[in-house]
C-alpha cells in the first residue's frame, strides 16, 4: 500500500504508475483511484515508511 500526501490530505492506494505529468493511483481491485500532478504531490510513501518513521512527514 502506499499512500499520496497532498496539500488538501492523503490518498491510499495498492499501487501507482508514474505519468510525465504525475502519478495515476490504483485501488486493489487495479480501478483507477485519482490522478495527482507532480505540482500537488508533497510525498508518495509505501505503508512501511508511513507507520514505522516518528517523524513527522507533513
Amino acid at each position: 500500500m502506499y499512500r499520496a500526501i497532498l496539500p488538501e490530505g492523503q490518498v491510499v492506494c495498492e499501487r501507482y504508475e508514474r505519468d510525465e505529468n504525475g502519478v495515476e493511483l490504483y485501488d486493489d481491485d487495479d480501478r483507477f483511484v485519482a490522478f495527482v500532478p507532480y505540482a500537488s504531490l508533497h510525498a508518495l510513501l509505501d505503508e512501511e515508511t508511513y507507520e514505522s518513521d516518528e517523524r513527522s512527514i507533513m
